[in-house]
């Protein structure tokens, strides 16, 4: 995500790391309760605490702070990284619906939640290996 000349990042607007490890929390904890995100859990194994700190890492470089992720594990080949999950419409739109309400939930202002969500929807459905 590149910000506009002469204003704030996503990773600054949303509050820093602190902003970031709250909307990170409330998503993954949001998958572990909510039955409607029970396709998506499935796929994430038992322990979430790996999934958690890794798109922690990731979502501070891609909104524009800290690269924490590159640092560690080089470019995020996202879709490669991905390849051995079965990620299809149901897996992306619960995800979608996580983020979306993990947003809501940690009070992430409006205009950025619409700049996120497009730029989620991208890079989700860019991460679908299955056809429906």
């Amino acid at each position: 995500m590149t910000p506009q000349p002469g204003s704030p990042s996503a990773f600054e607007r949303i509050g820093g790391e602190p902003g970031l490890r709250r909307l990170t929390e409330r998503f993954y904890d949001l998958m572990d309760l909510e039955p409607a995100y029970c396709v998506l859990r499935a796929v994430h194994g038992r322990d979430l605490s790996n999934a958690r700190q890794r798109l922690y890492w990731f979502l501070c470089g891609w909104t524009g702070g800290p690269q924490h992720y590159t640092e560690r594990f080089g470019h995020p080949r996202l879709r490669a990284r991905h390849m051995p999950f079965a990620i299809g419409s149901v897996e992306r739109d619960q995800w979608l619906a996580c983020m979306e309400q993990a947003m809501a939930q940690t009070d992430v202002d409006d205009a950025l939640r619409v700049q996120l969500r497009q730029s989620f929807f991208q890079t989700a459905d860019w991460m679908r290996n299955q056809s429906d």
